[in-house]
């Protein structure tokens, strides 16, 4: 009942609703661990980039030595919890330092389940393979969301839980897909399709799994990335609509 009210609550929302709204509904999909967020990072001078646990000690002398020891083993750690002004940041694109501002998600929650299940796609065939993902779901009327990834060059096709499901169930479900597109074309495969998010079915021992950056990244959203697209991968005219009327699988 409680998810109903609160699946009730965000029916309405669109690009014009009110910030707090927006951000209670973006929180509500892409549920993941709140404890702990990973935090885009970008070496102006080698071009490195990645993502690493966002922590209130990163670089503060005497305490962090990330570039020899890792954040998950540092005695000196101390993750930042993903809150509703750190979500707000990531959809502005800029954070309170006044610099670019991207987080991610770790989905698999420490009892080793997850609110959702991503799938990667990220060759020149993404657009094929997952016009066949959509029709396996379509057929299936399992509901599924797609968003253009933050490069342009391939997409993630997501799947929302009503509740938090085992992660293991979670990709069965996703592998089910997937063998029931090949076996509709079995000259063509999907060589596209990357990996699931999760990506493991257990949680890895002092671990936190692996992540998925989140969409509606601020700089790429200005060149139609990281947003979501309708059935012709051309992007929904209001995001927001689509994400509240977003069925979940129960």
């Amino acid at each position: 009942m409680k998810d109903e009210q609160l699946n009730k609550r965000y029916l309405h929302v669109n690009n014009r609703s009110a910030p707090d709204l927006i951000i209670a509904l973006f929180r509500s999909l892409f549920r993941g661990r709140d404890d702990v967020y990973p935090q885009r990072f970008e070496n102006k001078k080698t071009g490195k980039s990645g993502y690493a646990p966002a922590c209130a000690n990163e670089w503060v002398r005497g305490l962090c030595n990330k570039r020899s020891i890792k954040c998950t083993v540092c005695p000196h750690r101390q993750f930042l919890p993903v809150t509703d002004e750190v979500v707000r940041q990531h959809l502005q694109g800029v954070g309170h330092l006044q610099r670019d501002f991207v987080i991610g998600v770790y989905p698999m929650l420490l009892d080793e389940t997850c609110f959702f299940l991503a799938a990667d796609f990220d060759k020149t065939t993404w657009i094929d393979d997952i016009t066949a993902i959509r029709e396996t779901c379509r057929n299936l009327q399992i509901p599924v969301l797609l968003e253009r990834s933050r490069s342009g060059n391939g997409g993630h096709v997501w799947l929302f839980f009503d509740e938090a499901v085992p992660a293991n169930l979670a990709r069965r479900l996703g592998a089910h897909l997937l063998t029931e597109t090949m076996e509709q074309r079995p000259d063509i495969g999907l060589d596209s399709y990357d990996r699931f998010f999760p990506n493991q079915d257990t949680l890895p021992r002092g671990g936190l799994g692996n992540l998925i950056a989140l969409p509606l990244q601020k700089r790429p959203r200005e060149n139609s990335n990281s947003i979501f697209l309708d059935e012709q991968f051309q992007p929904y005219e209001d995001q927001w609509s689509v994400l509240a009327a977003v069925e979940k699988i129960k």
